[in-house]
């Protein structure tokens, strides 16, 4: 049976504690991102996860804003924070199409492993203009997808072009479900995988510029797994 969208809080509600004994390295590219950043700067983690690249951002900068729509997620966060002894961090549960947070108050935003996640090209583009929104005048954002094109997921997507070209129902080409099968667990995720010219299709749709993109190889041996697009607000 196909999962809803709003399942998608249950769904990483679910599955926040096994995926935190898994997800604690934070990534080059985010670190090289947020280390080059002013230390006066204000920065949100927008699907912040288990804050592995949240402290990070906190430890860097002035403030850091952790935004994401698992509230088990953002417990376990909290708790890291506090062993931290970190002051200049705030949790905020939310879903990144809505961002309850003003205009141009941004300085920075990481955008990590967390678009790929929204049903339906209309809420990923609006997630994108909510990033746009809230970073202020040229103030710019790291933003990542897993490619549609990585080694793991090649055929399948090679198979779907070739033998199953009609979209059925709300299905768009890239999509899949991905099942976490840590800890005994069996819980599909949706995933929207990108591919490259997509990806920037999106961005510019947005109205966020892109100053730089990259085709990365964190897990694939062969074809990249994630695009990293570091991107800013043109007015």
């Amino acid at each position: 049976m196909e999962k809803r969208p709003q399942d998608n809080e249950k769904t990483w509600d679910t599955i926040a504690q096994s995926f935190n004994t898994t997800r604690n390295k934070p990534w080059k590219q985010c670190i090289d991102f947020i280390q080059q950043l002013p230390d006066t700067y204000t920065i949100a983690d927008l699907g912040c996860g288990n804050g592995r690249h949240l402290l990070p951002c906190a430890e860097h900068c002035k403030k850091a804003i952790g935004l994401d729509i698992s509230k088990k997620l953002l417990n376990i966060t909290k708790n890291k924070i506090k062993k931290q002894h970190l002051n200049n961090t705030e949790l905020i549960h939310a879903d990144i199409t809505q961002l309850p947070l003003k205009e141009n108050t941004m300085d920075a935003i990481i955008f990590i492993a967390a678009l790929h996640n929204i049903r339906g090209r209309k809420k990923r583009i609006q997630s994108l203009k909510e990033v746009n929104r809230i970073l202020k005048k040229n103030g710019r954002a790291l933003i990542s997808v897993w490619s549609r094109w990585q080694d793991r997921y090649r055929k399948h997507f090679i198979k779907k072009m070739l033998f199953n070209k009609k979209k059925h129902g709300r299905e768009e080409f890239g999509d899949i479900y991905i099942y976490w099968r840590q800890h005994s667990l069996n819980i599909p995720r949706y995933y929207h995988l990108y591919s490259k010219k997509e990806f920037i299709r999106d961005i510019k749709q947005s109205g966020l510029e892109i100053e730089n993109i990259q085709s990365v190889k964190i897990h694939s041996k062969i074809f990249p797994d994630n695009y990293f697009a570091i991107t800013k607000k043109k007015r």
